[in-house]
């Protein structure tokens, strides 16, 4: 079993998925152009079923290795997941799992460590972002119950009813035509729109969204600390033990001096 574990953790092991993982994607991609299937189709899906048979062969040889083990690792966790999807029959209500394939992009992840640190952060933000995401929605509700008692009468297309209004002002957050498609043909019927939408642009793209960043990198900042941590700890203690053993050497040599200075000379 260590044989397998170190054979599975090895960088070439890893480079060789990593490689069939990129192309896969190529081979998925390709299945969605219509002249290549056309002239590859065959190639491409016999393509596609032997990188899976490699997937399957190594999620279980991981299996054999770790055992029980093997459930105490998230990313040994999504990739069972990621392959498990691929082996199911993708006809009649399961057809839209044809489309998840692609999921197996994703194991690229696993692979390469600064995208692992990216994640890492990513998750450890989560619980801060939950916060931010909940005072969002309380500003999201106050704005949608105003904007449509304000202009529900005039723009009902826009402003007719609580979720419409969220929706509206959610493409006002974004930015994305927010002047010339919203604000300014409200203007023109509320001359004073702008002291509405002015200050609830403030209060979300400017401030929430915001601090939506400033958490995720304080959490990816804390992951590379962590990480350093963990490496000056890693570092000092393999220095340690070399100082131990160069103790031990000098030891060594002088019980070997001392005795060869209380041999009797010829």
């Amino acid at each position: 079993m260590d044989r397998l574990k170190a054979f599975l953790s090895s960088r070439r092991f890893e480079t060789v998925i990593s490689v069939l993982i990129v192309v896969n994607a190529i081979t998925l991609g390709l299945e969605t152009v219509p002249a290549a299937m056309e002239q590859f189709g065959g190639l491409l899906l016999i393509l596609d079923r032997a990188i899976l048979a490699v997937f399957v062969v190594e999620v279980l040889a991981r299996l054999l290795a770790w055992r029980l083990d093997f459930f105490r690792d998230p990313w040994r966790i999504f990739d069972l997941l990621v392959v498990g999807v691929a082996l199911l029959p993708a006809t009649g209500n399961l057809s839209v799992l044809r489309a998840l394939r692609i999921l197996r992009v994703l194991r690229i992840i696993g692979m390469v460590p600064s995208l692992k640190r990216v994640v890492g952060g990513l998750v450890a933000a989560l619980p801060g972002m939950g916060s931010i995401m909940l005072l969002l929605t309380l500003v999201f509700y106050v704005f949608s119950v105003m904007a449509t008692k304000l202009y529900g009468n005039t723009f009902p297309e826009w402003f007719g009813s609580i979720p419409a209004s969220a929706y509206s002002l959610f493409q006002v957050m974004t930015l994305e035509s927010w002047s010339m498609g919203i604000v300014r043909p409200v203007m023109e019927v509320h001359p004073m729109a702008w002291a509405f939408f002015i200050p609830f642009i403030a209060c979300t793209t400017f401030t929430v969204l915001n601090l939506f960043i400033g958490i995720i990198v304080s959490a990816m900042q804390e992951e590379h600390e962590a990480e350093a941590t963990a490496d000056r700890e890693a570092m000092a203690s393999e220095q340690g033990e070399m100082l131990k053993e160069l103790r031990e050497i000098r030891k060594e040599i002088a019980e070997l001096r001392a005795e060869q200075g209380r041999q009797p000379s010829a």
